[in-house]
């Protein structure tokens, strides 16, 4: 399709159903003139992209349970949202990749040589570089691409940026070479192992299987290899409740160590009884173990082994509530459920506050944001009578996420803005669209 003809198509009105069906009826001429100024911009900057041009999405992802449960081999549950990376992008006839993303450096890397590089550790090239080695590694034979990219799933926010553009370059080069044969599941497994072996960062899999699949969805990590994914009808709106983030500003910088710490504790407890992650032993083992453990792992990994455990068996619940709620046959069935489920939220935030250690960073005690802001919001929710709150995605810094009912939102941001600004709270909205190619006809 020509750049102009699809600029055409995006005024007619099955253009705008679909962005109703990714950013909500309410977003729609919001969405449109978004993919209007990026389109133009796409075609001034790169001429050559008029003739055969595609359009992209991979959505941001929110953590519904399952907090630091994926790298030990656990359960998860989380949500595709409607914040997302959009891409325009024209295949080439060369091994080039040239990527523009607002806001940042542009990247322009040859994918010809797709052994790591060191120094570009950290760095979107080696992600590229990372991702284009995943498919020719199976055989895909893949050429580079020239691409204009805006993402609202901004950089530290909590809601998997980074695994948002993972996602969105292996559904590049799998739609323009592979003929879009890889699954959702593999889109992700080839972004986590860009990201581990190219970029240095030991991430689990949870945030690019949530991004790249669409909807809500329970992830059961037992064989890694083969994720087991469900898909979990949830909304929120439905028994009266917004689902929000709270972004406090902190930045994620410099926390690598902090998020490695994580998982190689848990896995130092695992290896005392001869696993090689918690997936693999029971409560009453670890109970038994606690005064060796202490001695050869520490008290803190224990805490964490202690959360790990009891986090998988909440999502498990977790699935158990928004089910019963999404088949609700009364009112009254569907108030019980949610209130089960906004439980054993409040009861997930506890348990990563006080035994995984995650909302803030050891390394500078004085700035506490998620703390403040979780501590802030459980005021408004005492004062309220309704709600829950817990620390979001990896932790340190960040955001936090809430449960607020829908008439209290205005109520809300301002509570949260005096402190952390008056756009700090974002209200999401789970979308059934993941990572995709989008036509629009």
């Amino acid at each position: 399709m020509t750049g102009h003809e699809l600029l055409h198509r995006l005024s007619k009105a099955s253009s705008r159903d679909l962005l109703a069906e990714l950013y909500g009826p309410s977003q729609v001429d919001e969405a449109s003139m978004r993919y209007k100024a990026l389109l133009e911009a796409t075609l001034q900057a790169f001429p050559e992209t008029e003739g055969n041009i595609h359009v992209f999405t991979a959505a941001g992802r929110t953590e519904l349970g399952g907090n630091h449960t994926d790298h030990n081999h656990g359960k998860v549950l989380a949500a595709s949202i409607q914040l997302d990376a959009l891409a325009f992008v024209a295949p080439r006839n060369d091994t080039q990749v040239i990527f523009r993303s607002t806001g940042y450096p542009d990247v322009v890397l040859d994918i010809a040589d797709t052994e790591p590089k060191p120094a570009e550790r950290g760095t979107t090239e080696a992600l590229v570089r990372g991702i284009a080695a995943e498919f020719k590694k199976r055989g895909v034979p893949i050429r580079g691409f020239t691409a204009n990219a805006a993402s609202t799933v901004l950089s530290g926010s909590g809601l998997s940026s980074s695994a948002a553009v993972e996602v969105l370059f292996g559904t590049i080069f799998d739609r323009l070479y592979g003929e879009g044969k890889r699954s959702a599941v593999e889109i992700a497994q080839i972004g986590q192992s860009s990201e581990n072996i190219y970029f240095g960062k030991p991430c689990g899999l949870m945030d690019q299987v949530a991004c790249a699949s669409g909807g809500a969805v329970a992830i059961d990590f037992k064989d890694p290899a083969k994720p087991l994914v469900t898909q979990v009808p949830f909304d929120p709106s439905l028994s009266g409740y917004a689902l929000c983030v709270v972004d406090t500003g902190g930045s994620h910088a410099d926390l690598t160590d902090e998020y490695a710490a994580v998982p190689a504790e848990m896995k130092a407890v695992a290896a005392h009884f001869g696993k090689a992650v918690l997936r693999d032993i029971t409560r009453d083992e670890l109970i038994t173990a606690i005064p060796a453990l202490r001695k050869s792992a520490g008290d803190r990994a224990v805490l964490r082994a202690l959360h790990f455990l009891a986090e998988n068996d909440r999502v498990d619940a977790m699935i158990k509530a928004v089910t019963a709620n999404h088949g609700a046959k009364t009112g009254a069935e569907r108030q019980e459920s949610m209130e089960a489920f906004l439980d054993l939220v409040n009861e997930s935030g506890n348990s990563s506050w006080e035994l995984l250690q995650n909302v803030f960073s050891v390394k500078s005690v004085k700035e506490q944001g998620p703390s403040l802001a979780l501590a802030m919001t459980r005021e408004f929710i005492r004062d309220l009578g309704r709600g829950a709150c817990r620390v979001h995605g990896g932790g340190f810094a960040g955001t936090i996420q809430v449960y607020i009912p829908l008439d209290s939102v205005n109520a809300y941001r301002e509570w949260m803005g005096s402190t952390f600004g008056k756009k700090a709270v974002t209200q999401l909205r789970i979308r059934p669209i993941g990572a995709a190619e989008l036509h629009f006809e």
